[in-house]
Parts: C-alpha cells; structure tokens; sequence
C-alpha cells in the first residue's frame, strides 16, 4: 500500500498536468472546428436540418408543398437524425510512448494525449458520447471530460501498450491512439473482436521522426524506456535496413488489419501538426457514422 504522502505527491503531480493538457485540447478542437463538417445526417428526429429535391422514390406526403410552390420543382423537408453516437477511445500510456527523439520534440504520449482529449472535446460539443479504455464507459455531457482527461494523464508501468479487455456499445465506433510497436497480436484481437460486433473505428500509430529513420551509427546502446530490453552493438548502422524493413512489416500488418476489418489508419509523426491528425480523424469518424 502506498504512503500518503507519496499518494498526495503523485496527485498533485498529476492535477499540475490538467489544466496545460485541458487548454491545449481546447485551442487544438477550436483550431480544427471551423474546417470541420457537421455530423448532422437525415434521419427519424425533429429538428429541421435542410430541404432538397424530392425525387421519384419519395412518397408524396414528405412533400414541402409550402416550400415547392416558391418554385418549379418539388422540395422535401428533411430532419436531422438526433441518436446520440458512442466513440470510446484507447489511448496507449505505456512507458514506451515516453519516447522523444529530441527534447523540442513532444513524446508519444504527450500527443496521445493531447489528440484523445482535443477528439473528446469535438464529440461532446457534437452532442456525441465519449468513453475511455479500460473503465469509462461512453457518456454525453461536459462532466465527462473532467474525469476523461485525469485518467489520461496516468501513466502506466507496462513495457508496450496493448488493448484492454472492455466491452464496447455494438454498432459504435473507437479510436486507438498508440504506436503499435509492442505484440501485434492483442491489438489484431481487440480490432477483430470490435469488428465483430459492427463497431467500426481508426487506428492512430505516433512515431517519433527518429523511429522512421533510424540515424544511429557505430557503437550504441538500444534500451526500451521501462528498462525490461537491452541491446548493445558496435555497428548500429548494420542494424538500419533490418530495422526498417521491421518497421515495414508491421506498417502493412496495420493496413491490412484495418483493410479486413473496415478500420481506417493513418501514421502520424510527433514533427507534423497535431490538427491534421485531429481533423483526419473527425472526418473518419463522421464518414463511418453513416455506415
């Protein structure tokens, strides 16, 4: 059992961490709303969303006759659909997301959380529910992103990140936030098992620049940031084309996942703006809301 004052310490630690993290995702979703397009759909709700042209297959009693008799043609009267959608995002806080390759660099983890949080921000403005692996399941509502964004910022002491176990709403959607560089196998099952169940999703892999190019030379010492593997070589270059053929394979494992299973992926590096990760994946999302 922990000592409270060390309790107290890692608490204030974490709080410290909230309010940067909280204005940087405010700022990052206020940059991308502008260019962002609604995720309004034609649907069984109330509100009124547009008119357009009736076409041959609409019955006569969805007619606007008020509207089409402003003009030559017949206009339909179209509501937006108001069911809520389910997004439940896994964000990898492994000690290996620590990761930077320079210190004017943010680590993984930093735009792991920054993305998931930013995401959260638009979805919950949206009216949508927004959940958290493992144990926060999809809720509306601003009150969730107070709680959201604490759990984000906790780190754990595992090697690799790897998908929790958690049941996710069927017919909903998910957002994976990691570098996938651990065991593929858990992440093929946690997509798989969501596929299953008509959820679809994007995957999200943060690289670091230097994990691209591997620009090591001569004699260096390879250590994952949790410190369970060690390697040491005199001719690090040697190890370039093996590392980056690696690097390939697991690329492709990703796009074929995503490929069988109807997912979306993109790669995303810690050197390129966070807002065009943020509005790829609102647009991803928007697009497989109406699937």
């Amino acid at each position: 059992m922990s000592h409270p004052a060390t309790l107290r310490s890692q608490s204030e630690a974490l709080a410290a961490n909230l309010p940067a993290l909280m204005a940087q995702a405010h700022m990052l979703a206020a940059s991308v709303l502008p260019g962002a397009h609604g995720r309004k759909r034609a649907g069984a709700g109330d509100e009124f969303w547009q008119y357009r042209q009736a076409t041959s297959s609409d019955w006569g009693a969805r007619i606007d006759w008020r509207r089409s008799a402003r003009a030559d043609v017949h206009f339909v009267r179209e509501t937006e659909w108001q069911a809520a959608q389910a997004v439940t995002l896994w964000v990898d806080r492994s000690q290996a997301m620590q990761f930077t390759g320079h210190k004017s660099r943010a680590a993984k983890a930093e735009r792991a959380r920054l993305l998931g949080l930013a995401l959260s921000v638009l979805l919950l403005k949206g009216g949508e529910r927004v959940g958290l692996m493992p144990d926060m399941p999809p809720r509306a509502g601003r009150a969730q992103l107070d709680p959201l964004a604490l759990s984000l910022v906790t780190d754990t002491d595992q090697d690799y990140g790897t998908p929790p176990d958690m049941a996710l709403p069927s017919h909903s959607q998910a957002v994976f936030l990691s570098d996938f560089l651990g065991d593929p196998k858990p992440v093929q099952d946690a997509v798989g098992r969501a596929a299953d169940r008509g959820i679809g999703g994007a995957l999200v892999q943060i690289l670091d620049p230097v994990e691209e190019e591997f620009p090591y030379q001569g004699r260096s010492i390879f250590e994952s940031m949790a410190g369970a593997l060690r390697h040491e070589t005199l001719r690090a270059n040697d190890l370039q084309t093996r590392y980056r053929a690696r690097l390939a394979e697991r690329r492709d494992m990703l796009a074929s996942l995503a490929r069988v299973t109807g997912w979306q992926l993109l790669t995303h590096h810690t050197d390129q703006p966070a807002s065009s990760a943020l509005m790829w994946l609102w647009q991803q999302l928007d697009a497989g809301r109406g699937r």
